[in-house]
């Protein structure tokens, strides 16, 4: 399968999507985090060794993380960027009114990903935003695309479209909810026979699950965080995971977890193949 983790990680470790660019394995998330202290964190994530940052026109923090990747000092091309259409700009019209604006508020000349953020807006939405993205990539605006928070039936729409509208446009990168207490395997399988790239947000499932017994124990016998042990997960998994935080130490404790490896019996000890519990919202099940 594709996109099964390489035998040996770092913070460098990176993935080739469909589109024939690198994504790096390990991202840093800046979900919530208030635009005054945005780009302050962002640089404390680059100067730890992060190099991929994932934010959204939702997040209202576009600018201070491009503001980030041109104070940091690093070369543009060594930084991955992603933004995503909002809920709300679920339209053709309006989803290339979202990409206008994303680039207006960087300044940056070209956006790494965009993803669509959630399947709502319906079919002719959905269908729609998917065409402002790729006119977008095929005018090197945008150099990877997909999508975040489809379940299987939105996939198999979008395949669909992709296939018999003659937009074109590749699908790059999935993002989900994804940990051991919500693997999604139906979504996981679905990607990855489509060499598509799964990204992992709430990899440390908001601190909800610190004091389970399991990650007690696999916490004690690398004496790595409970935290470090899920993002340790993820990445073996083969997903890009995409933890977040604004406290210093925490960034950096994130990002320290190419120094030990699960075992065997760690990861199966991990394995809930029929759990299916969300910590955020789940807009895999909209029907609309």
């Amino acid at each position: 399968m594709a996109h099964q983790a390489p035998t040996k990680l770092d913070i460098n470790t990176s993935y080739t999507m469909n589109s024939g660019y690198k994504i790096p394995a390990l991202g840093y998330g800046v979900y919530q985090t208030p635009a005054a202290e945005c780009e302050e964190v962002v640089l404390h994530a680059f100067k730890t060794g992060y190099r991929h940052v994932d934010s959204a026109r939702m997040y209202r923090n576009e600018q201070p993380c491009a503001d980030a990747i041109r104070a940091s000092g690093l070369r543009r091309e060594d930084v991955f960027f992603t933004s995503k259409v909002p809920p709300k700009s679920m339209s053709y019209e309006a989803a290339k009114k979202a990409i206008e604006s994303s680039f207006a508020q960087t300044g940056l000349d070209y956006i790494d990903l965009y993803l669509i953020h959630a399947p709502y807006g319906g079919k002719e939405g959905r269908c729609g935003a998917w065409r402002a993205l790729a006119e977008a990539q095929r005018a090197g605006k945008i150099r990877s695309i997909g999508v975040s928070n489809y379940g299987v039936h939105h996939l198999d729409e979008l395949e669909e479209y992709i296939r018999n509208s003659g937009v074109g446009g590749t699908l790059d990168v999935g993002q989900w909810e994804i940990h051991p207490w919500l693997p999604r395997n139906d979504i996981v399988e679905w990607a990855r026979r489509r060499n598509v790239v799964v990204e992992a947000y709430c990899p440390i499932v908001r601190g909800e699950r610190a004091d389970e017994p399991v990650l007690q124990a696999l916490s004690k016998k690398h004496r790595k965080t409970w935290a470090q042990v899920l993002i340790r997960w993820s990445l073996q998994k083969g997903y890009v995971p995409l933890p977040k935080s604004v406290t210093p130490t925490r960034i950096e404790q994130n990002a320290d977890v190419f120094d030990f490896e699960l075992d065997e019996d760690d990861m199966k000890s991990l394995d809930m193949p029929n759990s299916y519990e969300p910590c955020a919202w789940d807009p895999t099940t909209s029907h609309e």
